[in-house]
């Protein structure tokens, strides 16, 4: 089953519903530890650690995946549907760089 943005966002927010819902509306944290994820990117990144087989620790592929989840929190502490806003800013920059290919275009 292929993972949507709108699916990822729709389970953090049930999985928090259930586990900690005081952490629901906590923004403040979750930008925090985006910031702490992103710095632990540009480490691997500098390292160029990449993951091996099923082994994601201290690899890109895991900081890169921790930096998503935390956008996806923040994102549903406003409410914000990514997926709908993924589409309308890359509308807007087709426009503005002037590039043709649509998502849809994408099988």
């Amino acid at each position: 089953m292929d993972l949507t943005i709108k699916k990822a966002q729709k389970y953090l927010k049930e999985k928090y519903k259930r586990a900690k819902p005081e952490d629901i509306k906590n923004t403040q944290r979750y930008f925090l530890k985006l910031i702490e994820e992103v710095g632990e990117l540009a480490a691997v990144i500098r390292k160029d650690k990449r993951m091996d087989g099923e082994n994601i620790k201290g690899t890109i592929e895991e900081e890169l995946s921790d930096v998503l989840y935390y956008v996806l929190m923040i994102a549903n502490t406003y409410d914000i549907d990514m997926e709908t806003c993924f589409r309308i800013k890359e509308e807007l920059n087709a426009t503005r760089y002037g590039h043709n290919l649509k998502i849809e275009d994408i099988k």
